[in-house]
């Protein structure tokens, strides 16, 4: 039923085994284990990209985790409704709730695959996948401080000294494997746990959280029994890659968002005027000049044209000036009566006055 992926996993421990089979030799525990750990390591890097994106999404979903919360605040009452309105805010920011869980999908079968390959390695079988029948007795016979790869704890005793191994070196190699993967799990959630904003935390938020931290490690140490040493192998290396590339991951994707929020900061730095530095004024228009009227004179004109960009000098306007009625004088006409004081004689005036008595005033 999985052959899909049984075969592709016996195909890269066929490789790995052949690489190190031929530095430790063919039969040696050691080679199967390195083969074991190294399927791991080709698997996992194969899901790197996936698990990147999960992490991008993870952190996305953090960013809009206010508008989560009020969405739960408003549809408590309403999953449907909930469901609903949670998917249309998850597409307007690009977000794939399913990319987040792939990784974790994707190791599912092969964690299947792998056992199906190892259970297959039986004695009197003449191939199992990739492996002909010289590699399966190879196997079988591989030793591990007195194990065979194939031994598990719960495993019946005559199963167990029929391949020529006992019970007290199974339990000696399974025991140290089935800890040390319970340890590596919960510092695996622990790691992914802390990395939560608490702005979502749900009520099945904190349950599965739990269930993670202390459900699955105590799982692994329990159904540990059960597994195969080779298993017991996977599982662990498993757990050493995930936490490591966890650790780096993390801190790469939070060295570039603090790396963003600098040069946005700094952006807004610039834009703004520095520590000390008075904020620039606008440049003024010039005034312009004004044509030449009679209380401006040309001369004033052209140094306003000339002086653009300077402020215009106001000056104060010219009063037009005006003589006094008696200073007035005029030409007397050709042929003109003048009086005795050779002024010209106005009609109406006599020489003792300025005018006549008929004007009712006096010459000053």
């Amino acid at each position: 039923m999985l052959d899909f992926i049984n075969y592709p996993v016996s195909f890269i421990l066929w490789c790995w085994h052949k690489v190190f089979g031929a530095v430790f030799g063919p039969a040696t525990g050691i080679a199967w284990v390195l083969g074991i750990v190294f399927l791991t390591f080709t698997v996992r890097a194969i899901l790197i990209k996936p698990f990147i994106k999960q992490v991008r999404s993870m952190r996305k979903m953090q960013e809009f985790a206010p508008e989560i919360k009020k969405l739960q605040t408003k549809y408590k009452n309403d999953r449907q409704k909930l469901a609903q309105e949670m998917q249309k805010l998850q597409s307007q920011h690009g977000v794939n709730p399913l990319g987040g869980c792939l990784p974790m999908l994707l190791q599912i079968p092969v964690f299947f695959g792998l056992n199906n390959v190892l259970q297959g390695f039986k004695p009197g079988a003449t191939g199992n996948y990739y492996f002909g029948a010289d590699e399966v007795s190879s196997y079988l016979n591989a030793n591990l401080f007195g194990a065979r790869l194939s031994n598990y704890i719960a495993q019946a005793s005559h199963e167990i000294t029929n391949i020529g191994s006992n019970l007290t070196s199974v339990i000696f190699v399974s025991a140290p494997l089935m800890v040390i993967a319970s340890v590596a799990t919960h510092f695996t959630a622990k790691h992914n746990v802390a990395r939560q904003n608490p702005a979502t935390a749900t009520a099945q938020t904190g349950i599965m959280n739990k269930i993670t931290l202390w459900v699955f490690p105590l799982g692994v140490l329990v159904f540990g029994a059960f597994f195969p040493i080779g298993l017991l192998v996977y599982w662990l290396s498993n757990n050493i890659w995930t936490l490591g590339q966890q650790f780096l991951i993390y801190k790469k994707i939070d060295r570039e968002e603090e790396e963003q929020k600098a040069q946005v900061q700094e952006k807004r730095n610039n834009l703004g005027p520095r520590v000390g530095q008075k904020p620039t004024q606008p440049k003024k228009r010039p005034t312009p000049a004004r044509p030449a009227t009679d209380e401006t004179s040309a001369d004033e004109t052209t140094n306003s044209a000339q002086n653009k960009g300077k402020p215009a000098k106001k000056w104060p306007a010219k009063q037009p000036s005006v003589k006094p009625a008696n200073e007035t004088t005029k030409k007397p006409a050709a042929g003109g009566n003048t009086n005795h004081t050779g002024g010209t004689k106005v009609p109406g005036l006599t020489p003792d006055r300025s005018r006549s008595k008929k004007s009712g005033r006096k010459r000053p």
